[in-house]
C-alpha cells in the first residue's frame, strides 16, 4: 500500500466533516478533500474550513485519492459505487462509515473495479446532532471503529485502514459483516429503537415531567429519521430478532411485576445492574468514551 497523500470524504454530515477536520488535526501532511451533492452543505463547509478542500464534482474529487470514504446514507451506497468507480486510480481504499455491512459489501464486490480495494469501516462515534456545523475534529477520540474484512479482502489494504483509524483516535475490531450486523443490531441499532418506543409510549402531557434519567435514556431517538430508517432496512433480520429478545426480557419483568414477585424482580434488576458494571470496568481499563 502506498503512503496516504489524499483521503476524499464523500458525504459532509456530522461524520463526513469530523473526518476531515480530525484528518486535518491528526494527519496534517494528507491533503482532505470533502464533497456533497448539495451546494449548500458545500458552501458551509467551505466557511468552516473543515476540510483542505470541498470539491463541487464527484469524480474529480476522488481521481487522485489513496482512500476514498463513504459518509452518505446507506442507501446511497451503491449508487455512489457506480459514480466513481471510473475515475478511482488503482490502488485505492474504498471504505464507509455506514451502520451496517452485508450489503455494503455486496454493493462494493459487484461496483468496484480490480484494482480498488474495498474494506468495511464503522467508527462508533457521534451523537443525535447532524450536519457539518456540528463537525468535531475530536469526535473519534477513544471511539471504537470496527472494520469488516471477508476472504476477499486485500490484508495490506485492512492493515493500511486500520492505521488510519487509528491516527483518528480510534481503538480498532476487526470482524465479518454478518457478524458486525448481528452484533450492532443489539448494541447500537436496538437502542434506537427502544428509545424511540420509550418516547411513543407517552405524550406531550406526560413527557414534561421527564427528567434527566429519561433524556439521558431516550436521546438516541432525535436521530436523523432517514438514516435510521435505511439502518433498519439493511439489517432487517437482526433488527426484528433483537426487538423480540427485549420483548421477551420485558415479558419477565410485567409477570414478576404482576405476580408482586419482589425476588425475581431483584434477581432480573441486579442481573442488569452487575453486566452494567462489568461493562464499564471494561471500557474503562481500554479507555475507550463512556459517552
Amino acid at each position: 500500500m502506498k503512503e496516504l497523500k489524499q483521503i476524499t470524504v464523500l458525504g459532509m454530515g456530522l461524520l463526513g466533516g469530523s473526518i476531515t477536520l480530525a484528518v486535518l488535526r491528526s494527519l496534517p501532511k494528507v491533503k482532505a478533500v470533502g464533497y456533497s451533492h448539495r451546494p449548500v452543505t458545500r458552501r458551509k463547509a467551505r466557511q468552516l474550513a473543515v476540510a483542505t478542500e470541498i470539491a463541487n464534482d464527484i469524480k474529480q474529487s476522488v481521481s487522485e485519492a489513496d482512500l476514498v470514504i463513504l459518509a452518505t446514507p446507506i442507501s446511497a451506497f451503491d449508487q455512489v459505487f457506480c459514480q466513481i468507480r471510473d475515475s478511482l486510480p488503482a490502488g485505492c481504499i474504498v471504505t464507509d462509515v455506514g451502520s451496517t455491512k452485508v450489503l455494503p459489501h455486496r454493493w462494493a464486490a459487484k461496483r468496484l473495479p480490480k484494482g480498488v480495494y474495498y474494506v468495511g469501516s464503522h467508527p462508533i462515534a457521534g451523537s443525535e446532532q447532524r450536519g457539518v456545523g456540528f463537525a468535531r475534529a475530536d469526535l473519534f477520540d477513544q471511539a471504537v471503529c470496527v472494520l469488516t474484512t471477508t476472504q476477499k479482502t486485500n490484508r495490506l489494504a485492512a492493515e493500511a485502514l486500520k492505521k488510519f483509524w487509528s491516527q483518528l483516535g480510534c481503538s480498532v475490531k476487526l470482524t465479518g459483516p454478518a457478524e458486525h450486523d448481528r452484533v450492532l443490531g443489539n448494541i447500537s441499532h436496538l437502542p434506537h429503537i427502544v428509545a424511540a418506543a420509550l418516547i411513543n409510549a407517552n405524550n406531550d402531557q406526560t413527557l414534561k415531567f421527564a427528567g434527566k434519567g429519561f433524556m439521558d435514556t431516550t436521546r438516541v431517538a432525535s436521530g436523523p429519521v432517514n438514516i435510521w430508517t435505511d439502518i433498519f432496512l439493511g439489517n432487517t433480520k437482526n433488527t426484528a430478532g433483537g426487538i423480540d429478545k427485549v420483548i421477551a426480557q420485558l415479558e419477565k419483568l410485567k409477570k414478576a411485576i404482576t405476580a408482586g414477585d419482589k425476588k425475581q424482580i431483584e434477581k432480573l434488576l441486579e442481573k442488569a445492574r452487575l453486566s452494567r458494571a462489568r461493562l464499564v470496568k471494561y471500557k474503562m481499563k481500554r479507555k475507550e468514551s463512556l459517552l
